[in-house]
């Protein structure tokens, strides 16, 4: 994709996040998801340029954002992104048992992505469910009470679905 076609699809993401009168902030961070969102889960490094062009807010301020909350990446990722909490309830409650058993299915590590692009895994801290731990985010969606039968089911029910479309 070339950099006028990013500039042109950032542009556009961002005077309709900025029509809503939001703050400034808040502008920021939708917009970063809005971006990412249409690339397939990863921000392309030129969009930061692009914002920084946009907002007026120094380019340091944009890879801030970037690189400090998670959910951002400026690497291609996987279609669904799976979040692991390593947080001391999820670890406590099965966590390890449910890690080991992603990794297996996936034949990945943290940081990386299956050869088919599906899948990428990640650890993050806590994502505040500790009631249902062990849990996980596959993209935007929870899923707690976790075993590693249930991690494989959901994973092999992800696939099927992929398999069929």
């Amino acid at each position: 994709m070339s950099a006028e076609n990013v500039r042109e699809i950032v542009t556009d993401i961002y005077e309709n996040i900025s029509s809503q009168s939001l703050e400034k902030g808040d502008v920021l961070i939708n917009t970063l998801h809005a971006i990412q969102d249409h690339f397939g889960n990863f921000i392309p490094i030129e969009a930061a340029e692009v914002m920084k062009d946009l907002t007026g807010l120094p380019l340091s301020r944009i890879y801030e954002v970037l690189t400090f909350y998670t959910m951002f990446s400026t690497h291609k990722r996987g279609k669904y992104v799976i979040r692991v909490c390593k947080s001391l309830p999820c670890h406590v409650t099965g966590g390890q048992a449910v890690v080991d058993s992603l990794k297996n299915i996936l034949e990945i590590d943290f940081g990386e992505t299956t050869t088919d692009g599906l899948f990428t895994l990640e650890e993050t801290s806590c994502l505040g469910l500790c009631g249902v731990s062990p849990v996980m985010m596959i993209n935007d969606e929870a899923y707690g009470n976790l075993t590693p039968e249930r991690v494989s089911e959901i994973v092999d029910g992800m696939v099927s679905r992929e398999r069929s479309e």
